[in-house]
């Protein structure tokens, strides 16, 4: 998916759930929102990648306590752990993530996609390759009619018009 997802969650997010929101680029929670991978309380594993993502963010002692022992988490320990962007109480939930995604939604798209592809790089490769990805899509982006006009705005200490292109 070319476009930025992001997740707004509250209540519980269990198995599938949280496997879900972990393949979202932005994840925002409610303080109090319950996190877990309860697979083996039914005799399975994980199936849609909860133990892969989870491991990389959390590391593996967290992890194996996690999975092995069907725990759950709330919105707030994840985010002390950097597994989702920000938690917030659940009256502020809905409207920090609009506001989010309204900012997002302000950026030229074609450099949001840029900048999304070189990030989601970072945990698939070494630092020297993604780099070198990195620089590239910096070059590229060079071509953007959008960088063009974010550039000439700045000068001119005024907010760009992106076009998308």
């Amino acid at each position: 998916m070319r476009k930025p997802i992001i997740a707004s969650v509250a209540g519980f997010a269990l198995g599938g759930g949280f496997e879900l929101a972990m393949m979202c680029d932005i994840i925002y929670a409610a303080d109090d929102c319950k996190f877990g991978l309860p697979e083996l309380t039914v005799g399975t594993i994980p199936g849609a990648g909860g133990t892969q993502r989870l491991t990389r963010v959390v590391g593996k002692q967290k992890a194996m306590h996690m999975i092995l022992t069907s725990s759950t988490v709330t919105g707030k320990e994840l985010e002390q752990l950097g597994l989702i962007a920000q938690a917030f109480p659940l009256n502020e939930l809905y409207g920090a993530t609009v506001t989010a995604a309204r900012k997002v939604a302000l950026r030229s798209m074609p450099v949001v996609q840029l900048a999304k592809q070189a990030v989601l790089n970072a945990d698939e490769m070494s630092l020297e390759a993604g780099l070198k990805i990195e620089r590239s899509l910096y070059y590229g982006s060079f071509a953007l009619q959008d960088r063009t006009e974010g550039m000439v705005a700045f000068v001119e200490k005024r907010q760009p018009v992106f076009k998308d292109q």
